[in-house]
């Protein structure tokens, strides 16, 4: 997010020069949304829309229902655009403004505006975040969000569904506002790009537009070296910044992120984003930030999951004796609106089931962001949820706090947040359920084809793998059967042979360098040549993952801080609050052995070894050697 800085007064719309959009062509698309106070903020802002812009504008206000609308009146005392009020099947076009009637919901399908009775009662009606979700999903990139003034929250989850789809958002600054409660709400959740007064959006959203090719771009163009090599740098400084790698992701993904930042920046190239980046290390941060944008609603594909109940979890409280205690894990988890809907279901399926079974659910939920982690561990969410969350669980299963609603302890209780990459750290293991959910899709294909296996060392004999609605198990039918194709719904199935799949068992990518060139530059891609730095690399990578023993470095009490090679015959995540601890982490057989070398190699500072130590993976014993040494040099690893 970034506060707008006042700017040279740009010239009058009469003296433009640029003429109106084709109707059938694209064009952005500004969806304004205010309340109480709006009639100011709006007219500040129309005042100042240039008069051939090329962009739509379309005011959704909340209405005294009984009232007759006078705000397209009111507005065309001061816009240089025409004003009008929306009728049914009113088709939208640059240059004009559309304000919606009194007593009416919006939705946009196809450039087209559609009005609906509203279905909620009087004070609970949420007319702004409908159409801004609506504007999402029907215009992606091109779609504008503004948010003036206003009480409530209504517009924050409108507004996230914006940041997406790879729109962009824009907000009143709140002590300008009459009323500061919508702009602030939607400030504190994290989902404004710019924040500036009423009179000076217009100018902000004409400068962003300017520099955003990928607005009418149909698809990212073939990079050429310069870009590859810039992609890789911001890689890189990401690494750097935060031990993040996204090499993973698809390139496509990461240039459309990248090139929204470069837009609000007025930055043309990727060249010069990458010297900002290295300018500005709060920049680093917000592009983690965007790159983590997270696709997620309460109960999102409501099919899904009552399929989840009756095809999956019903079954598997059918077969648990009493007192059971099941475990899932939800990777990805965003803001926590699938751990939460995991929760809620597995209560309803519970009672279906028969209560007095008395089996409990642990549910694990992890994400790359700490600080998404933390809000999702608050378990608070704007009034908009009610579009997502029925009116029978919303009075069940939360209860309302301030301008929304927090999830019920009961529920909250089942969850265990944690910080966790699921490309580097180690899995949680002895799973009945494991959901990943409109991540697998950012993805690289020979990343999705590591994960599979992966999860199908993760989880039980029979469990269930739950993904998204675009993602599939692949070729990995040997791993996984449907149990319900549709709802992406998959049982685990038994090796074949009864020997493991080849699991490539996640591990820390190698600490950052120390200065100069190796920090901002990545490996190039596959197929395209490289240096001999980046063919050392490769062979090194082979090397550990081949010949070289496993290994974890530790502090002295044990935690962990960094996995190489394959540890997963060794080391496996316990049940029960997440713990990083080597000693906790150990099979059966390692553990007592660590339990008394390690203690002895912090006391001594001597290497220890331990010979003839029985352990291993699945109850397979064998002979393992270990060393312990404590680190001297480099002066970094000390300790």
């Amino acid at each position: 997010m970034k506060k707008a800085q006042a700017r040279p007064k740009r010239r009058r719309p009469e003296e433009s020069t640029r003429g109106p959009s084709a109707p059938e062509s694209p064009f952005p698309v500004v969806a304004l949304g205010t309340s109480a106070g709006g009639l100011e903020a709006l007219e500040a802002f129309l005042k100042h829309v240039p008069g051939r812009s090329g962009m739509a504008f379309v005011v959704v206000q909340h209405l005294d229902p009984t009232r007759k609308g006078m705000l397209v009146e009111l507005l065309l005392r001061v816009s240089p655009i025409p004003v009008v009020q929306v009728e049914d099947r009113t088709r939208v076009r640059p240059d004009h403004v559309y304000v919606i009637p009194p007593n009416k919901d919006m939705s946009m399908v196809h450039g087209v505006l559609h009005l609906l009775d509203p279905v909620a009662p009087r004070g609970q009606r949420l007319p702004i975040d409908f159409f801004f979700r609506s504007l999402a999903d029907d215009l992606g990139p091109r779609s504008v969000g503004v948010l003036l003034s206003g009480m409530g929250s209504d517009g924050t989850l409108g507004l996230r569904a914006i940041r997406e789809k790879a729109g962009s958002v824009f907000v009143q600054e709140p002590a300008s506002a009459k009323f500061d409660a919508m702009p602030r709400h939607a400030i504190d959740a994290g989902v404004v790009d710019v924040v500036a007064p009423a009179e000076q959006l217009p100018d902000e959203i004409a400068e962003y537009l300017r520099h955003a090719p990928h607005i009418t771009r149909p698809v990212v163009p073939e990079p050429d070296s310069g870009a590859r090599s810039s992609l890789e740098k911001v890689i890189g400084l990401l690494r750097t910044a935060t031990g993040h790698d996204f090499s993973p992701y698809k390139r496509n993904t990461l240039y459309r992120r990248i090139e929204r930042r470069m837009s609000l920046h007025q930055l043309d190239d990727m060249a010069r984003y990458v010297r900002y980046l290295r300018e500005n290390p709060e920049e680093t941060r917000l592009l983690f930030r965007e790159l983590l944008i997270g696709v997620t609603s309460f109960f999102r594909d409501p099919p899904a999951w009552e399929q989840l109940k009756s095809d999956a979890l019903l079954a598997r409280l059918a077969a648990c004796p009493r007192n059971a205690v099941l475990r899932a894990w939800v990777s990805a988890c965003s803001t926590g609106e699938e751990a939460y809907s995991l929760g809620i279901v597995f209560r309803e399926a519970l009672e279906a089931a028969g209560a007095a079974r008395n089996v409990s659910l642990q549910i694990f939920a992890t994400d790359l962001d700490p600080v998404t982690v933390e809000k999702a561990r608050q378990g608070a969410y704007p009034a908009g949820i009610a579009s997502d969350v029925s009116a029978e669980r919303l009075k069940r299963f939360f209860v309302e706090e301030g301008q929304g609603y927090r999830v019920r302890k009961e529920i909250r209780d089942l969850v265990v947040f944690a910080a966790q990459n699921v490309l580097q750290d180690p899995p949680f293991t002895k799973l009945d359920l494991l959901t990943c959910r409109n991540f697998l899709i950012y993805l690289n294909a020979d990343v999705q084809q590591k994960l599979i296996p992966l999860f199908h060392y993760a989880l039980k004999p029979g469990g269930t793998l739950f993904l998204g609605s675009a993602e599939t198990i692949g070729s990995f039918t040997d791993l996984f059967a449907p149990v319900n194709a549709k709802a992406r719904l998959y049982r685990r199935l038994p090796a074949v042979g009864g020997a493991a799949p080849e699991v490539d068992f996640p591990s820390a990518p190698p600490p950052p360098g120390r200065g100069g060139e190796a920090e901002t530059s990545a490996a190039p891609a596959p197929g395209r040549g490289g240096s001999p730095t980046s063919l050392q690399a490769q062979v090194e990578t082979i090397l550990l993952r081949r010949f070289t023993p496993a290994g974890v470095l530790v502090t002295a009490k044990g935690d962990v801080l960094y996995i190489s090679g394959r540890t997963d015959r060794y080391l496996e995540v316990p049940a029960g609050k997440t713990n990083w601890n080597v000693l906790a982490m150990a099979r059966e057989g390692l553990r007592s052995a660590l339990g008394g070398a390690l203690p002895t190699a912090v006391r001594t500072k001597r290497p220890v070894k331990v010979a003839g130590v029985r352990g291993g993976l699945h109850g397979a014993s064998q002979a393992v050697q270990v060393t312990l040494e404590p680190l001297d040099e480099p002066a970094a690893l000390r300790g």
